[in-house]
């Protein structure tokens, strides 16, 4: 949660507890409070005794940035939430605190001139205090004054999820900016006295852009987040970019992703697919050219992505700022636009030995013993920051002598070549731990932790991710992966190219297409390899390659192929093999003596596969994907993959079955063959003790669900749309771990047994469109009585467009008395049943577009949202009753 400045709270709000709002329209507006990082107080006191309100609250009131008042009717009969607002506007009118008023289906007369509900409560407290008594005149006072603030008037026709963003969206605006996060600041300040006159934050009249430019690891993102930290209170809204350079290269749409990010944090949420980056150009100067603005463009390496993301200066309005940070100057120059240009110098003497101490001693100058190491190591450093980082966490924690050893090997290096800095970290890892670093470098960089790791288990690294964090090597993102500063990258990469500068086939790693393209071409490879990635920048046709380049290669681990079209296979490959990712993989078949019993990954999506032998000797695979391989026509053998644990076939057109092995994979968690068109059945039976996925989504000629042996009891969703299955077993009871189904579109489904409805974990049902189901829910409903336990825990139940009579809804509504969200629109029946009203639980009802709907009958307390939207046949009573309710 947010904590901005010395204040403990941002926002407190004062409501009725007791008959009043606290829980309805109160508790959903502070958990949208919540979840928008916005740190809010309400009192949890839910009943309150006694005269005087606690010390605590007006505390509260003093820390908190802004006031939120939910007047509601019932508000003035609460002597402490009349003390509240007496505390609340001394503050605003002596402190200048925010104030927001909320009349809450009351009028805001009734509050001014203390009206009905108001004056009921007024006189009771005048009965108590005293007409005359100073407490009951400044409540008076307080009641009147609050409505001359900034208000907002909830009626009954509004949408309460409205009211809230929009609530929450103008708090969000009067809140200073989260800062964004450096963990040493060292030497900011000076640089920003020397860019204060460029940006010139004070002056409205032009937009300025202004350029950072300098070498990798100089610190140019850090001076860009504190820059951004500084001044992004004085514009109306702000965005930071950063990463641009690599986020445009990963994705095809990586500038759209950038533009849609750009427009969301400035607070121009677009619901739209932007389609280009023109139309997102178009996109941002249209909501931006009217906008004082501060946008931060972190790491740019070409024009386009300026033209992208800050076009020119009518993008954005008058005043606002741009600074873009890039190691080329070039790339500001060739912009069409005028940039004012700042290059980031290296740190001087001072700010360099104060920043190594942070990352070697957690403290701002050297340890006792440490003077004379932290001066060498600044040395050599040259100022880089990156460099600094690097070299104090690799100093961290080791006595003076074993820090003197190091530096010794730091002054072999080279002043002038960061690069050999860099490179004294990487010696200091064990042997084991720097093969992993170089595969990371190479390969792995911006990929999943998870898989990482399993990949490098299979090698035998067993790889601690930690001795790279805590030596600055690498970082791991909020996503699980792994992220290197790209000088750092290129120090792994320079490595492996020095290990054989001039014949890139006596090297341990090749990443670079050309390397590998000649390699294969020239058959030029050795047992040194031990990992290859072609990943040409356009896709690349590789007519002219030897077949057998792979054979001399005794020891590859790690094979990826992308972006690269073969005109052949390969005639060997080597079972050395722990990783095979090769997109479009040409041939048929593998070749014959390929058993690589080590390997963990099968990723061949978009291959020639026809994929018919046997797995037989594959006891470490755990993942395959084989998903848009249109010369799949069966699944064979896997009975040999004990440990495999995900397979993945989607679109593979030409399937039409699978060897029954696969219904009895021990370790198997996810399985999806989602829009197989033509199969037209799994396996007869089945037992994944393991299985948390199961997906058969738009396999349309699929008809039958397999028996299920024995209980499955581990959390399992399973999507099943628009299918062609006619009966679900009544086996499907040993799905004990059942928790979400989909089988919407089903129409060929006439009957689903009373073991279903009676599956313990089962919340969400989805069946839209399987007209042929509402007598199922009326036969379980007439057995379930003699049923032990026959009550659903069923909490989501979509049945629209299924045409259900009155008994089916009436089934329903008793079978599953859990119910919290109902889905029934799209259907034809006139009435719901009165029964509806002991739907204790329901919260969310859906009848849109029932047009013969007539009437709604009372409806249970706890709903919260009704959708009726194109229901034209609705009476004015059930109308009005639906607009009261809810």
């Amino acid at each position: 949660m947010a904590n901005h400045g010395d204040f403990t709270y941002d926002v407190f709000m004062s409501f009725k507890g007791e008959n009043g709002t606290r829980y309805s329209f109160t508790d959903h507006l502070y958990r949208a409070l919540l979840r928008h990082g916005i740190n809010a107080f309400r009192d949890e006191q839910s009943l309150r005794s006694g005269d005087e309100i606690r010390p605590s609250l007006f505390q509260a009131i003093e820390a908190s940035r802004i006031s939120l008042v939910v007047l509601c009717q019932n508000y003035a009969s609460s002597s402490w939430c009349l003390d509240e607002l007496a505390k609340i506007l001394h503050c605003y009118e002596n402190k200048g605190k925010h104030v927001v008023a909320i009349f809450y289906l009351v009028e805001p007369s009734d509050v001014r001139y203390q009206k009905n509900s108001y004056a009921t409560a007024m006189s009771k407290h005048e009965n108590r205090y005293g007409k005359d008594s100073k407490k009951v005149k400044a409540w008076r006072s307080a009641l009147s004054r609050v409505c001359d603030l900034t208000g907002i008037h909830y009626r009954n026709h509004m949408y309460e999820t409205e009211v809230i963003e929009k609530i929450v969206k103008d708090t969000s605006a009067k809140l200073p900016p989260m800062p964004l996060q450096i963990k040493h600041l060292v030497g900011l300040d000076s640089r920003f006295e020397r860019v204060k006159s460029l940006i010139d934050v004070e002056s409205n009249d032009e937009v300025c852009i202004l350029g950072i430019y300098g070498v990798g690891g100089i610190g140019k993102t850090t001076f860009a987040v504190d820059l951004y930290n500084k001044i992004r209170h004085h514009f109306e809204a702000a965005s930071f970019l950063a990463n641009v350079r690599e986020k445009t290269n990963k994705s095809i749409k990586g500038l759209e992703d950038l533009q849609r990010t750009l427009l969301s944090e400035m607070g121009e949420e677009t619901e739209t697919i932007i389609g280009s980056t023109f139309k997102g150009s178009s996109e941002i100067k249209c909501r931006l050219g009217h906008k004082r603005v501060l946008l931060i463009v972190d790491d740019v390496d070409s024009v386009k992505q300026l033209e992208a993301l800050a076009g020119g200066y009518d993008w954005f309005g008058p005043g606002s700022r741009i600074i873009i940070t890039t190691r080329d100057k070039d790339v500001l120059h060739k912009h069409d636009v005028e940039i004012k240009g700042y290059k980031m110098e290296e740190l001087n003497y001072q700010e360099s030995l104060e920043l190594f101490c942070w990352y070697a001693f957690n403290r701002s100058r050297a340890a006792e013993n440490f003077a004379n190491i932290s001066t060498s190591a600044v040395r050599y450093a040259k100022g880089i920051p990156l460099a600094l980082r690097v070299i104090g966490s690799n100093l961290k924690g080791r006595g003076p002598e074993e820090c003197e050893t190091e530096l010794q090997k730091y002054r072999k290096v080279p002043d002038s070549e960061i690069q050999g800095v860099l490179e004294i970290s990487y010696t200091s890892l064990s042997n084991l731990d720097q093969k992993i670093f170089l595969d990371i470098a190479c390969f792995f960089k911006g990929e999943r932790w998870d898989y990482v790791k399993r990949i490098l288990d299979a090698c035998d690294f067993n790889p601690d991710i930690k001795v790279f964090v805590s030596k600055c090597l690498i970082t791991v993102d909020e996503n699980g992966c792994l992220e290197m500063h790209d000088l750092i990258q290129d120090m792994g990469r320079e490595i492996v190219r020095k290990e054989s500068p001039s014949n890139p086939g006596y090297r341990s790693r090749l990443w670079c297409h050309k390397d590998v393209h000649e390699v294969l071409k020239e058959n030029s490879g050795s047992d040194t390899v031990e990992g290859i990635m072609l990943y040409p920048p356009k896709q690349e046709k590789i007519d002219y390659w030897t077949m057998t380049a792979f054979k001399k290669m005794k020891n590859l681990r790690i094979l990826i192929v992308r972006n690269a079209i073969f005109s052949s296979g390969p005639s060997y490959l080597p079972n050395s093999l722990r990783l095979i990712d090769w997109k479009g993989y040409p041939s048929k078949s593998f070749p014959p003596d390929f058993y690589p019993h080590r390997i963990v990954d099968f990723k061949l999506p978009h291959s020639s596969l026809i994929f018919k032998k046997p797995f037989q000797r594959f006891e470490d695979l755990t993942f395959i994907n084989l998903s848009h391989c249109q010369f799949i026509t069966q699944i064979p053998d896997l009975s040999g993959a004990k440990s495999l644990k995900v397979f993945t076939l989607d679109k593979c057109y030409r399937l039409t079955r699978f060897d029954k092995s696969i219904g009895f994979m021990p370790n198997l968690v996810y399985l999806s063959a989602s829009e197989c068109t033509l199969l037209t059945s799994f396996v007869p039976t089945m037992y994944l003790p393991s299985l948390e996925v199961l997906s058969f989504n738009f396999c349309r000629r699929l008809e039958h669900f397999p028996h299920v042996m024995q209980k499955m009891d581990k959390p399992l969703k399973i999507y099943m749309m628009s299918t062609a299955i006619k009966k679900i077993p009544e086996s499907i009871g040993n799905l004990t771990g059942l928790e979400h189904i989909d089988m919407s579109v089903c129409k060929e489904l006439k009957n689903l047994p009373s073991s279903f409805f009676l599956l313990p974990k089962l919340v969400t049902l989805k069946v839209d469109e399987c007209s042929q189901l509402g007598e199922s829910f009326q036969r379980f409903q007439k057995s379930r009585h003699s049923v032990v336990n026959g009550s659903s825990n069923l909490v989501t139940l979509h049945f629209c467009e299924t045409n259900p009579s009155y008994e089916d809804l009436c089934a329903i509504l008793e079978t599953f008395p859990k119910l919290e969200d109902l889905n029934v629109s799209h259907n034809g029946f006139v009435a719901l049943p009165n029964i509806i009203g002991g739907s204790s639980h329901l919260k969310s009802l859906d009848v849109s577009f029932c047009r013969n709907l007539k009437e709604i009958p009372e409806l249970p307390l706890s709903i919260q949202k009704v959708d009726a939207r194109y229901c034209q046949s609705l009476t004015s009573e059930a109308s009005s009753m639906l607009w009261s309710k809810v």
